[in-house]
């Protein structure tokens, strides 16, 4: 009889991928609070599910994680603007950092939700390229060339709008 591992034995770091996952596709803030409640809730109603056979525990975590964001983002479109807001800054440094934010705010906006997710994967949740590839039932090295292609896109977008940006300046 296979005895199964409690996912949640450690939380505490599982929670704070979760959280960064959930920022990075919500905006920091209440929605990604929200979000992380929602999916721990729905990791304790469904722990008895977890295999640690089918991967480990955070990326059976963040499978749920996605779930609940992916739910969040279809209810509420503004939630996918990732929170244009702009912030009052007080000297150059501090404008200089918060145009830089926009401006990868804005290039992040332009790709797909699917670059978008796997962008928050790898780098809000700071998964590899495996636990991706278990969480979206595909392989690891389209995991990678995807990867590799929206990060192209991403520096593409980016150095268009610091063109545009210098060229307006």
């Amino acid at each position: 009889m296979l005895r199964r591992r409690d996912p949640l034995v450690d939380p505490e770091p599982l929670i704070r991928r979760v959280y960064n996952y959930a920022a990075y596709r919500l905006g920091d803030g209440a929605d990604a609070e929200d979000a992380t409640s929602e999916t721990l809730e729905r990791a304790l109603r469904y722990r008895q599910s977890y295999d640690p056979r089918n991967g480990s525990a955070q990326a059976w975590l963040l499978g749920i994680a996605r779930r609940v964001v992916d739910d969040r983002l279809s209810r509420s479109p503004i939630a996918a603007s990732y929170g244009l807001d702009a912030e009052v800054a007080g000297d150059d440094e501090l404008a200089s950092e918060a145009i830089e934010r926009l401006s990868l705010r804005s290039a992040l906006a332009e790709l797909s939700q699917d670059e978008r997710d796997l962008l928050a994967m790898r780098y809000g949740a700071d998964l590899t390229a495996g636990d991706i590839a278990r969480i979206t039932g595909t392989r690891t090295n389209t995991i990678e060339v995807a990867l590799h292609r929206t990060l192209a896109k991403l520096r593409q977008r980016m150095d268009a709008r610091s063109l545009t940006h210098e060229t307006s300046a």
